[in-house]
């Protein structure tokens, strides 16, 4: 599967070399430009570039960079992309600690995906934002394994969503439909998923319990 990445933080950065390791052709791209990723795609094999090509024919896009960064992204940043293209959306709004106050996550209730969508102007599937980096490496078991690690998948788009799902399997990871984006905040900072490694069944349950509310430590 041809897959572009953006942003090569510890999320991205463990996201290629898995996804190289199993034989999907990846591009990755950073806001610093492609020659600060030599080492990466030396280490790898894939493909370091621009953001604004980072898209050019993939079937699934990762975007793994800081909510605030989003709108720096470069105007349709997903053209070239294949029909029907799968985005990822790592994200998570945190406002006291790296993105400043956005009026829309905090007074009109937009979830922090939802608000990503709107800026790029594409649905998105929520996934891997309460993921351990590390664990991308570390902690990837067979189907059927009662140690696999489950991780919760939100999206409108059932088509995409099937298709990220079907990724993270291939990554060595079960998967929980967590509802569309609007049910998103479900697995955002401060609830009960976020960063849980455990198995379909915790992961169930965290999602059910988790507080409407933000917690105070990730409100503005």
């Amino acid at each position: 599967m041809k897959i572009g990445i953006i942003g090569a933080g510890n999320i991205g950065g463990n996201l290629t070399r898995r996804l190289t390791a199993l034989g999907h052709d990846v591009s990755v791209a950073n806001s610093r430009g492609p020659e600060t990723l030599t080492a990466l795609a030396e280490e790898t094999g894939a493909r370091a570039v621009r953001v604004e090509e980072a898209a050019r024919g993939a079937e699934v896009v990762v975007i793994t960079i800081p909510v605030k960064a989003i709108p720096n992204l470069p105007k349709g940043v997903l053209d070239g992309a294949a029909e029907n293209v799968a985005v990822i959306d790592t994200g998570n709004y945190y406002p006291q600690q790296r993105d400043g106050r956005i009026a829309a996550i905090e007074d009109e209730g937009l979830t922090e995906s939802a608000w990503t969508a709107d800026r790029i102007g594409h649905t998105v599937i929520k996934a891997f934002n309460g993921t351990y980096a590390q664990d991308i490496l570390e902690r990837p078991r067979p189907a059927g394994d009662p140690d696999r690690m489950a991780l919760p998948v939100a999206g409108d788009d059932e088509v995409a969503k099937r298709t990220v799902r079907a990724l993270i399997d291939d990554l060595g990871f079960d998967t929980v439909d967590a509802g569309g984006l609007e049910d998103s905040w479900r697995q955002q900072p401060g609830t009960p998923v976020y960063g849980l490694r455990e198995g379909v069944d915790g992961v169930t349950k965290a999602l059910a319990e988790a507080p409407q509310e933000r917690p105070a430590d990730f409100r503005a």
